[in-house]
């Protein structure tokens, strides 16, 4: 038998929890003004573009699932990153250094229960070309333009709250709202800069509403209707969003978008590059061994790491590969393995088809 006096009380608690949490908002959401300047720049070599984020946050996400952190890891990342982002004019060539800050501080804020990666193994990893000197002044210069205010209310945390509100009032089966499918939708609209001008808890809300709607349970479009409206959040609002996120999912679900050509991530690292970097970090017995891809020259090991006026490399092995198959991987990990003889190739396999830039 139900607890009833528990329940209301439970229930009472999580809606004090989402006031507290939307008057909070706000104050962590990237300047308008700073995103619509980026969204509206042409791509050239000396202008950030809006593909060049989307890029970047694709990358966080490739280093978050690559040390095995949280989703709230990366979605914290995307925050810091387009909060900066929106405050300063950055050139292209220092974006992948902001992009490691930016993913050292979430991962500190979050606490991760497996160690933090030293700057040394994220440089490694993340090709930034930069140095400790250049990141440990980067993640200053970051600091103080956000006043050291990490810790912010994200769409995940309304995503989370939502989705506790909704199985508390319900019901129905609790496995019919899948929350790893919502964050993987949430991963998704990440990689877009268009939804960084969205309030986090209209964004989370449109993610539940769409899902709900495909669940075709009346019940549930109740609790979502009643949590609107104590979330204040407009019909207009809330269908503009919607239509775009719509649009969005819709876009990475279709055949369309897959490239049949598609090339996997790749990271190219020297023999003494690998041989420090942990152990943890490449060992996956149960995958058959990569063959190499194609030489290298040992020239270009990590000694090449310039300063952070150098040109930046990305992540991700090409333009056309910056979108990835976000909300259909509803547990995406990192599956690869090393191998080398003069050289290495570390190989990032993800979950699902990698999606064509759109």
């Amino acid at each position: 038998m139900k607890d009833t006096g528990a329940e209301e009380q439970m229930g009472s608690w999580l809606f004090k929890q989402l006031k507290l949490h939307l008057d909070q908002e706000w104050k962590y959401q990237p300047q308008e003004k700073g995103l619509s300047l980026i969204e509206c720049t042409a791509e050239n070599e000396n202008t950030l573009c809006p593909r060049l984020r989307n890029a970047k946050v694709e990358d966080l996400w490739s280093l978050t699932n690559f040390f095995g952190f949280a989703m709230e890891t990366f979605v914290l990342a995307v925050n810091i990153l387009d909060r900066f982002l929106a405050l300063m004019k950055v050139k292209p060539k220092h974006l992948s250094c902001i992009g490691v800050c930016c993913f050292q501080l979430a991962a500190r804020v979050v606490k991760e229960e497996c160690n933090i990666p030293s700057l040394h193994d994220v440089i490694r990893i993340s090709q930034c070309k930069c140095t400790v000197s250049d990141l440990k002044r980067m993640e200053k210069i970051i600091s103080e333009k956000l006043h050291f205010d990490f810790k912010a209310t994200t769409a995940l945390t309304f995503l989370h709250l939502y989705h506790t509100i909704v199985l508390c009032h319900t019901s129905e089966r609790k496995e019919l709202l899948n929350l790893d499918k919502l964050e993987a939708q949430l991963k998704a609209c990440n990689c877009r800069l268009v939804f960084s001008k969205a309030k986090p808890s209209i964004l989370a809300l449109c993610l539940l509403t769409l899902e709900v709607q495909t669940l075709k349970s009346i019940e549930l479009f109740e609790i979502v209707m009643r949590v609107q409206k104590h979330s204040k959040i407009s019909d207009s609002d809330l269908l503009y969003w919607r239509e775009l996120v719509s649009k969005c999912l819709a876009d990475y679900s279709s055949p369309a978008c897959c490239k049949p050509d598609h090339k996997k991530l790749v990271w190219i690292v020297s023999r003494r590059t690998a041989q420090n970097l942990q152990n943890s970090y490449y060992s996956v017995p149960e995958l058959p061994t990569i063959p190499e891809a194609g030489c290298f020259d040992e020239s270009e090991s990590e000694d090449s790491c310039e300063d952070m006026s150098c040109g930046e490399e990305s992540l991700s092995s090409s333009p056309c590969d910056l979108e990835s198959t976000f909300f259909f991987d509803l547990k995406p990990k990192a599956k690869w393995r090393l191998s080398f003889d003069l050289v290495c190739c570390v190989e990032l396999l993800m979950y699902g088809s990698t999606f064509g830039n759109k």
